[in-house]
């Protein structure tokens, strides 16, 4: 059971965090307690919950105890003890999930990416499948996708498209999604009804934020040339399309999906600034790379990582072993929830088993 004091010392802080808020805080102390306070509140409060059942155990202990208690009346109470035990005992484990470290990136928004892969046109098709159901999926959560950069292709998927993600813990949920993801249909362009293997890669960042990642102008080479479209077509006759590159470092961004050159320059700048913050934090978590290893896959972009098999109508996650025979629900938003939330749970899991181990071995 988790120690009385922890529980206290997370109620007490909610509450002092409620008492600045409302003790008239200035804008910017103010945005700052609101984001902790959004931090805290579902330990704090369950926390308050543990404590309160914690006290009525005691008092039924008490009553257990007492000799004045007749039969009748010990009876009922053991058997209202053992009910409560099994509640605290169920309390107790989503609590400690509540208190595994957190990722500080997890509230954030996401940088999705999505290339197409082995397949040809077919990959492409198959890349544009899976923007339009992060979208469909982002919409049911009520967040905002915003597109930084896409390149069509000629049967109108995409060779590549980069789009922001924004919204509140859109990371957290996003992140698992990281890897190769394999397709298994009959192309419409193939008359022989034969089926093909084509695959897309998914890579999701943190979005960063000025205060998260500085960008030296210094550091910074920044290009400006005409937009061009599918089969290089000028969409615009004007030089608004921007290249950025981060010199020491090598990194390239470029962005040509306004026809505004400061737009352009601006989502170029936020695509810049979330992967060089990954790339950091990648290379300052050193024990993070030891530890992905038990955690639902490393996230690399060349593991595969989920199957979608259009003629039998499944999904199938490869890192938990789940499928899904739901595909069309999978593919519109409506499913993706449930090999979500399945990645969020074992992730936990495996993370909750490796602290108590921690925790066995230092005792």
């Amino acid at each position: 059971m988790i120690a009385k004091d922890k529980l206290k010392s997370l109620s007490d802080r909610l509450e002092l965090i409620e008492m600045q808020m409302a003790d008239g805080a200035d804008a910017d102390t103010y945005v700052r307690l609101s984001r902790e306070h959004a931090e805290v509140a579902p330990a704090a409060t369950k926390a308050r919950e543990l404590l309160g059942m914690m006290e009525e155990r005691a008092g039924i202990e008490e009553m257990i105890g007492d000799p004045s208690t007749d039969r009748e009346m010990r009876q009922l109470a053991e058997g209202e003890l053992a009910d409560l035990d099994e509640r605290l005992e169920a309390l107790g484990s989503e609590m400690r999930i509540l208190l595994l470290p957190k990722d500080a990136a997890d509230e954030k928004s996401a940088i999705l990416e999505i290339r197409a892969g082995t397949g040809g046109d077919e990959a492409a098709l198959f890349a544009g499948d899976l923007f339009r159901m992060y979208q469909r999926y982002a919409e049911l959560k009520g967040w905002k996708v915003n597109v930084l950069s896409a390149s069509e292709s000629n049967l109108g998927g995409f060779r590549e498209i980069i789009a922001e993600v924004a919204g509140r813990g859109a990371y957290a949920e996003l992140k698992f999604e990281s890897g190769t993801h394999r397709v298994q249909r009959v192309p419409e362009t193939e008359s022989g009804g034969r089926i093909h293997t084509s695959a897309a890669t998914v890579a999701v960042l943190p979005e960063a934020e000025e205060v998260d990642f500085e960008l030296n102008e210094g550091d910074l080479r920044i290009d400006v040339y005409r937009s061009s479209g599918a089969g290089g077509q000028h969409v615009n006759t004007t030089d608004s399309a921007v290249r950025i590159t981060h010199i020491p470092t090598g990194v390239v961004v470029a962005v040509q999906d306004e026809r505004s050159q400061h737009k352009n320059k601006a989502k170029a700048m936020t695509l810049l600034r979330s992967r060089l913050f990954d790339a950091e934090r990648e290379r300052s978590a050193s024990a993070r790379a030891a530890e992905r290893k038990s955690q639902v896959g490393s996230g690399d972009r060349s593991e595969r990582i989920r199957t979608y098999n259009f003629p039998q109508g499944r999904v199938t996650d490869h890192r938990i072993n789940l499928t899904l025979y739901k595909l069309d629900k999978v593919m519109i938003g409506e499913a993706l929830g449930e090999l979500i939330d399945a990645l969020i749970t074992e992730d936990q899991a495996l993370r909750l088993a490796a602290v108590e181990a921690e925790g066995g071995r230092r005792a």
